[in-house]
């Protein structure tokens, strides 16, 4: 719905949408490292996470979609396969490999980095139009600098107290801190740095993913099946690794409640509902758009930890957070002047004029390629 041609109605969706997902992403770190302390295996919390997401979308890809999907090609498969290995396989993987080495607080924090890499390469590809020459160009630069930076100060910089929940700060609070205030954490057989080399390959894979699904849901307008064909290959390629590396069937057993919630969470939440909203989000809004507001996550995860956890906040999250919402008001306002300098331009361009001798054969060739023009202007 659109609300006097300005479409407010679809920028408070995109807004609201976003903000879900960052909930729900920051409870899937805590999900996710509970299903590592229980024992499970990495490759079989995967495989059944994007199965889970496979069955929840499916139905809804296929009857939602089954009049305007396009014909699934070879190159529309070798696309979406590309998409599996860099989305799902190598995303999930490294983010999985980098949080059994550090913790959750930290997995959120240095996913910060995502925006900034998002950024670079879709300016690289020319998906996103920076203008340092333009009001709006520097302020989504200073924008994407800020949320970054303020995220980091949530992480780094402790702080006097601002707000303690308990007099005294419980074990299971003090696992909460962010690790690098938390000398604590380093044993227990743990490789900080190995576990900070998996998690920047996370965001790289990640950032990449989302760049490079602008392009193909311009050409594959489906954003339900372009989900369900990622999941499917996601699946048959953690398989492959399984094959390889998980052969004891004992490893592929739920035993208790808890790793069944943690499976159905990851599953249902952080790729089924998150992976929809997302793929959305990047069709509507732009990828650029969806990473910046991924440092919403570690402000997230740090009230969480506070209000759940009992973990003691700190001046330096107050700081971080206005940071925060400043970069993000700096790139939506940005990105916003952009929009609104692009619909000036084009209605200051004078259109070309057309002979009326012209105007019936242009009608009529028009007539015959609708679905060649639709298909490339979505």
């Amino acid at each position: 719905m659109m609300c006097g041609g300005v479409g407010i109605p679809e920028k408070a969706q995109l807004h609201v949408a976003m903000l879900a997902l960052q909930f729900g992403y920051a409870g899937f770190h805590v999900v996710s490292r509970a299903a590592l302390n229980m024992g499970m295996s990495k490759i079989v919390f995967a495989i059944y996470r994007n199965v889970l997401a496979f069955l929840l979308l499916l139905p809804f890809a296929f009857f939602l979609e089954k009049k305007n999907r396009p014909r699934l090609t070879w190159s529309f498969a070798v696309q979406f396969f590309l998409l599996a290995v860099v989305g799902i396989t190598a995303n999930q993987g490294f983010y999985l490999l980098g949080l059994e080495h550090t913790s959750p607080t930290f997995a959120s924090a240095i996913q910060n980095s995502v925006p900034a890499i998002t950024f670079l390469l879709a300016t690289l590809l020319r998906i996103e139009t920076v203008r340092l020459d333009r009001k709006d160009g520097i302020s989504k630069v200073a924008g994407t600098v800020l949320c970054v930076c303020g995220a980091t100060v949530i992480t780094l910089y402790k702080g006097p107290t601002i707000y303690s929940p308990t007099s005294s700060t419980s074990p299971a609070a003090l696992q909460a801190v962010p690790a690098v205030l938390a000398a604590a954490d380093g044993g227990n057989g743990k490789s900080w740095t190995l576990g900070c080399i998996f998690l920047i390959g996370h965001c790289l894979s990640w950032a990449s993913w989302l760049v490079l699904q602008a392009p193909v849901l311009k050409r594959y307008p489906a954003r339900l099946s372009v989900t369900c064909y990622q999941c499917f290959f996601g699946v048959l390629q953690f398989l492959a690794i399984a094959a390889v590396w998980e052969r004891d069937a004992q490893r592929w057993h739920v035993n208790t409640g808890a790793e069944l919630f943690s499976v159905f969470y990851a599953g249902m939440v952080a790729s089924g509902i998150a992976f929809a909203v997302q793929i959305w989000c990047i069709d509507k809004g732009g990828p650029v758009f969806v990473a910046v507001y991924q440092p919403v996550q570690t402000l997230v995860v740090a009230i969480v930890a506070s209000v759940a956890l009992g973990e003691e906040f700190y001046l330096g999250g107050i700081i971080g957070a206005v940071m925060i919402i400043i970069g993000l008001y700096f790139v939506l306002w940005g990105k916003n002047e952009e929009a609104k300098f692009a619909k000036s331009a084009a209605a200051l361009r004078p259109s070309p004029p057309v002979a009326a001798e012209n105007r019936e054969k242009i009608v009529k060739s028009s007539l015959g390629q609708p679905l060649l023009q639709s298909a490339e202007n979505v």
